[in-house]
């Protein structure tokens, strides 16, 4: 059944989070289709984003964001955009004195963002319609039958950015609306001096004229709705953002209560130029932003390639289709958003949506309002097969893999659970035997693909209540996401049955498809645990006082330490029985 269009907006706050954000907008601009002749996609993308109009009448569409991130973390993109820009002020200068100008040179583009400005100034792409989606269009009431995407597909060898991206915009493919970007003035992007390091400065901040820029973007953006379903945030985890982004979600449940509030809590695996006391403060940042953004947030869920939240984490996330560098931001960044494509389609999908708040009364149950994801990027789909088929290759294990440092626990149990599986187009759900086969397993008996992902998921939670959406459309690659695939996925991301030949190179891949979970289990239980038991073992007075020079107080720091615990204890399973760290034996004898 076709849905309304219920709005979302979206706020990303610090630097990491930029980094995902700009892969999953780029993932979403390349899913927009202009073709009247196009039948339309599962995606209803008037969701995130809106339609405007430049000064000259051509209409836009950009995305309904706030942006938040420090100065000098900006490089070649103006703060206000440059869709709507009205062009030099040509006034006359009325000082009549000798006057100076010290002229700084630009940073410099990369290939990618050279190519982007080619494009924008006309001097390449001589098809007056090939424009990037969020581009004026070529003239007034013009019908855009096609996107930047085709033209720059066609080069994209060329867009090898591992060496050139230091920050999100080096790979920003779409225009962002003038009230998009807020920039922290008072924390450094880059150096030493003046960072934006620990949870109470992140506190801090939301005060003023922040505040006051802050609350005119979601005034603007929020009076344009017609059904404003709610927020998606994503929120650096492991650094002064929690803080901030603590105080933005406790905003936005005070003035907007009854709307869905879904939480994000982005961490990247590594930091570069990382000391032992800056990966004290990541721990207690995370520690600190969990407890607060969970309790400002309708549901929160890490997301983090890391091995854990804690100083000391195991190996990052591996994937048997990826070939990905977990210290690349570019790369890991890349795998979340693949990942967050498909964990947030339940709210954006075109018939049959479920509503943000829906989806957190759900998961959200009896006050466990963290939840963990995992994932099947991609999932492992052999071309020309079915999803039976697909699905019996795994028989003996789940496809997916940990995207919130959370392992599952392995026996079954879990208090709820959304599963989401999109990109099959072209595949087949069902199985096709020829009448009078004996089906090589159950799942090829049955007659739907929501029964056969639902019986297969069921084998492993047989008691769990089930959610699932399915989606046909996958998430489209565009230049320049990176080509960390396997040899063996073919141009559409499905495995290939035949061995390429040697020395034949590899294909381009450009679209794949993706399974994940979103779950509230006994298994988030032991790792809320671990993440208190190891905070509650520091002094913090002695070993990083000034962690709490701008707040929070050592009273409240405490206080949110006892949350912590209390929220673990949530957790515990339905059977009476509780399952425990080590670290909370221990301190029990």
């Amino acid at each position: 059944m076709s849905n309304p269009c219920r709005e979302v907006i979206t706020l990303q706050l610090g630097h990491y989070s930029n980094f995902v954000g700009t892969h999953w907008w780029n993932l979403q601009d390349a899913a927009l289709s202009y073709d009247p002749e196009t039948p339309p996609g599962d995606v209803q993308s008037d969701v995130v984003f809106r339609e405007g109009q430049t000064l000259g009448g051509h209409v836009t569409h950009t995305p309904r964001l706030i942006a938040m991130d420090l100065k000098g973390s900006l490089r070649t993109l103006r703060q206000e955009g440059r869709l709507y820009d009205p062009g030099k002020d040509t006034s006359a200068v009325t000082w009549e004195g000798n006057l100076m100008m010290h002229k700084e040179s630009p940073p410099a583009m990369n290939s990618f963002l050279e190519d982007l400005d080619k494009l924008d100034k006309g001097e390449i792409l001589a098809e007056a319609d090939f424009y990037s989606s969020s581009q004026p269009q070529c003239s007034a009431g013009a019908v855009r039958v096609d996107t930047v995407n085709s033209q720059l597909a066609r080069v994209q060898k060329a867009y090898r950015l591992e060496g050139s991206v230091k920050v999100w915009s080096d790979f920003l493919r779409i225009h962002l609306h003038p009230r998009t970007i807020s920039v922290i003035h008072q924390y450094n992007h880059d150096g030493e001096a003046h960072r934006l390091e620990a949870f109470g400065q992140g506190e801090a901040l939301l005060q003023g004229s922040l505040l006051e820029e802050l609350e005119d973007k979601l005034h603007f953006f929020v009076e344009e709705c017609d059904y404003l379903q709610g927020f998606q945030v994503l929120c650096d985890l492991a650094d002064g953002f929690a803080g901030l982004g603590s105080k933005v979600t406790e905003m936005l449940q005070d003035s907007y209560g009854g709307r869905g509030i879904l939480t994000w809590g982005l961490a990247p695996v590594s930091h570069p130029n990382s000391t032992p006391m800056k990966d004290l403060y990541h721990q207690l940042n995370c520690t600190l932003g969990t407890v607060h953004l969970a309790s400002n947030s309708s549901f929160f869920c890490p997301l983090t390639l890391r091995g854990g939240l804690g100083r000391r984490p195991s190996s990052p996330t591996a994937f048997p289709l990826l070939t990905y560098d977990p210290s690349l931001w570019y790369h890991s960044s890349s795998v979340l958003a693949l990942a967050l494509d498909a964990l947030t389609l339940s709210y954006r999908l075109r018939n049959n949506s479920v509503p943000m708040w829906q989806v957190a009364d759900t998961l959200a149950v009896s006050g466990r309002k963290v939840v963990a994801a995992y994932g099947a990027v991609p999932f492992p789909m052999m071309h020309g097969s079915s999803l039976p088929d697909a699905l019996s290759a795994c028989a003996d294990a789940l496809p997916w893999k940990p995207l919130s440092a959370c392992p599952e626990a392995g026996d079954g149990r879990c208090y709820g659970q959304w599963a989401s599986l999109k990109g099959f187009e072209g595949q087949r759900l069902i199985s096709s035997l020829a009448p009078g086969t004996k089906p090589p397993t159950p799942l090829h008996s049955l007659h739907s693909g929501e029964d056969v992902l639902a019986t297969y998921i069921r084998s492993f939670y047989p008691t769990a209540p089930l959610a699932l959406q399915l989606a046909s459309s996958p998430s489209k690659l565009t230049p320049p996401f990176p080509q960390i695939f396997s040899q063996s996925l073919g141009a559409r991301g499905f495995l290939q049955s035949q061995p390429r030949p040697p020395g034949a190179p590899a294909p381009v891949v450009s679209s794949v498809p993706v399974m994940t979970s979103l779950q509230s289990g006994p298994a988030l239980g032991p790792w809320l645990s671990e993440l208190h038991c190891a905070t509650s073992a520091l002094d913090i007075r002695r070993v990083a006082p000034s962690f709490l020079s701008q707040g929070p107080e050592i009273s409240d720091y405490k206080e949110a330490l006892e949350q912590l615990r209390l929220l673990a204890r949530c957790y515990r399973d339905d059977s009476g029985g509780v399952m425990r760290s080590s670290s909370e034996e221990d301190d029990d004898d």
